[in-house]
């Protein structure tokens, strides 16, 4: 950022051209920008009755002055990982959440700090529009503080809050008292652009006695005398490059949300089921991965597992249920006791009426022999069949230690054994880092690669469970729930 004098831009020398002042509107959802724009105006310029998808620009004269005036679209309101967990608790327990449902992302829409490149070569005043009728959280605040963080350094000296709809505020609450009492969210905002603020009633714009517009202006004037004439300089370069990266999470998005409305349309109604057995050798982590993708410690990680526990919660919209195996030997079936390979089988019985996905748990940083392979493939056909790898995924754990690693590369410096294992799975493979509980984002990717798997088994969506792995299943398996609390209830049987 750069400031420049604004010596440059105060018109003709000769006074053939009034002065002029460049304003810049931010602001969120429904915060009243556009009527606040057309209020400033004088006149109807920008149509309030829409969403505003691009950035608009109006000029006016106010006591000889040229103003110029930028609408932009509202910004938009980050995502809180809290939020998200809450949302995930509230729709476990059937409630509704009372914040409004964000806006979805459209690529027919600019980001708003493009707004400022309306403004050449820059705005005198950055009005953050802020609605008293609307709540703002710390969510809102960090919203406002990453678009002013886009459009470059040095901002908050040229910013103000601009309050609107204060004729919805209770007889005889003043917006002081109103700043006062809405929280350190907003009182942050206020301090951080040097406790300059104004309040707007949109409603009296076509009043005679309707002095807000020439206070704001005095108001922006002394803003300009405090940063000695100077405006904020746009570096469109800069801005450019923002919107370009804006645009390219908005398809990111966009995409994801197409492939969750297509999940939707194969699974049904909700609930949505997802029946997942954990297995592989003793010590990999998969009570720990367990753990992870359910988002909380429901097993006992960091000791040897000797009996299957079934565990289940709401993850992404889903009802996923997992039972935890005891692990095997890394390097014969024989050599696994003939008790484990029961648990494991009977592991699956607890997944009725048969687990969708068999999750071969394998540590990144394990080296995969040819008698290793096999080893693990001799179980799974042995205990679940042949037709068992077409539900068989391999999950990478300890995925932290690959770094910045792709995981393709990984496979690649694996050697022949493990793309041979992986080739046996049909390529499904996916990696977790298993070490933070409900905060890894690509739980979700590995669950959309799950429901990948099923629609390819077409009417073989899950893996059928066997008569001979019901028999004395009481005797070795956990579980919190009673026998008859099974899973046939699922969508995607």
């Amino acid at each position: 950022m750069a400031a420049v004098s604004s010596a440059s831009d105060t018109g003709d020398p000769r006074g053939r051209h009034p002065p002029e002042r460049r304003l810049l509107l931010l602001g969120g959802p429904r915060s009243g920008k556009t009527s606040t724009a057309n209020t400033i105006l004088g006149d109807e310029v920008f149509d309030g009755g829409t969403e505003t998808t691009h950035s608009n620009v109006g000029h006016t004269e106010i006591y000889g002055r040229r103003v110029t005036v930028v609408d932009t679209p509202p910004w938009a309101i980050p995502a809180d990982p809290d939020d998200d967990a809450e949302a995930d608790n509230n729709d476990n327990a059937g409630a509704e959440s009372d914040s409004p449902p964000r806006p979805p992302p459209s690529l027919d829409s600019e980001g708003p700090c493009m707004g400022a490149i309306l403004c050449p070569p820059g705005p005198h005043a950055i009005l953050l529009v802020v609605s008293v009728t609307q709540p703002f959280t710390e969510t809102e605040r960090r919203a406002a503080e990453e678009q002013l963080g886009a459009l470059g350094g040095g901002t908050w000296r040229y910013s103000m809050v601009l309050f609107t709809g204060i004729d919805k505020l209770p007889k005889g609450v003043f917006i002081e008292e109103h700043i006062a009492n809405t929280g350190e969210a907003l009182q942050w905002l206020v301090e951080r652009c040097g406790s300059r603020y104004h309040a707007f009633d949109n409603t009296r714009k076509e009043t005679e006695e309707n002095t807000q517009v020439p206070e704001l202006m005095e108001k922006v004037e002394e803003m300009i005398t405090d940063n000695q004439g100077w405006y904020f300089e746009v570096n469109e370069l800069i801005l450019l490059e923002e919107e370009q990266a804006r645009r390219a999470l908005e398809e990111e998005r966009m995409r994801m949300e197409e492939h969750a409305r297509q999940r939707e349309q194969m699974i049904g109604g909700p609930p949505r089921e997802l029946r997942l057995l954990l297995l592989g050798w003793k010590g990999v982590g998969k009570s720990s991965v367990g753990n992870c993708i359910l988002g909380r410690r429901y097993f006992e990680s960091g000791q040897e597992t000797e009996l299957c526990l079934r565990r289940q919660a709401l993850v992404s919209g889903r009802r996923i249920t997992i039972v935890d195996t005891p692990g095997w030997d890394w390097f014969s079936v024989r050599r696994t006791p003939k008790r484990i390979r029961q648990e494991s089988q009977r592991g699956a019985a607890l997944l009725r009426p048969g687990p969708h996905t068999l999750l071969l748990v394998l540590p990144v940083v394990s080296s995969l022999t040819a008698r290793k392979r096999r080893t693990l493939v001799a179980h799974i056909e042995t205990l679940f069949g042949d037709s068992a790898c077409l539900h068989t995924m391999v999950l990478f754990s300890c995925g932290d230690w690959l770094g910045r690693t792709p995981i393709e590369e990984h496979i690649l410096r694996g050697g022949r054994e493990l793309q041979r294992l992986l080739e046996y799975c049909g390529n499904y493979y996916h990696v977790l880092d298993s070490k933070t509980p409900g905060k890894d984002r690509s739980v979700s990717v590995l669950l959309d690669k799950i429901e990948e798997m099923i629609r390819e088994n077409g009417d073989k969506a899950f893996l059928p469970i066997q008569t001979e792995w019901l028999s004395e299943e009481s005797s070795y398996s956990s579980d919190n729930t009673e026998p008859e609390d099974d899973c046939r209830g699922c969508q995607l049987q």
